[in-house]
């Protein structure tokens, strides 16, 4: 097969080592599937992120946009404006503009999720 494409890519090659990711623990790995070109609609990225146990996403806080976290497999604390709460397979948190958030996963099985940015129109208002 010279030069044709490879018809299955595993995601252990495509994921990249994050250090600290926004100030968290550890590494986490990290695979942007999707980014929007300027002046596309749409999300503006789409990434899958793999948290190891005792990892973590820092707090943070983004501008005029919004960020979504899907969680795919695994369990861990998510940190959402002040409160923190379990996050588990299969819950969606949105994290609303110019809030603050990060997660971090305390289990001792990996925490996988999709995490969606999208922006927020100046028409819209913010929380």
């Amino acid at each position: 097969m010279s030069g044709a494409a490879r018809p299955v890519v595993n995601l252990r090659e495509l994921f990249a080592a994050k250090e600290h990711d926004h100030g968290g623990r550890g590494t986490i790995l990290a695979h942007r599937i999707l980014a929007r070109g300027a002046g596309s609609p749409g999300a503006s990225f789409i990434d899958l992120a793999v948290l190891p146990p005792g990892t973590s996403i820092g707090r943070h806080r983004h501008g005029r946009d919004r960020e979504t976290y899907v969680v795919l497999s695994g369990s861990g604390v998510m940190l959402r404006d002040g409160a923190e709460f379990r996050v588990t397979a299969g819950d969606v948190v949105v994290n609303e503009p110019y809030g603050e958030h990060g997660l971090s996963n305390d289990s001792a099985e990996d925490l996988a999720l999709l995490v969606f940015e999208e922006e927020v129109p100046d028409d819209v208002p913010a929380g």
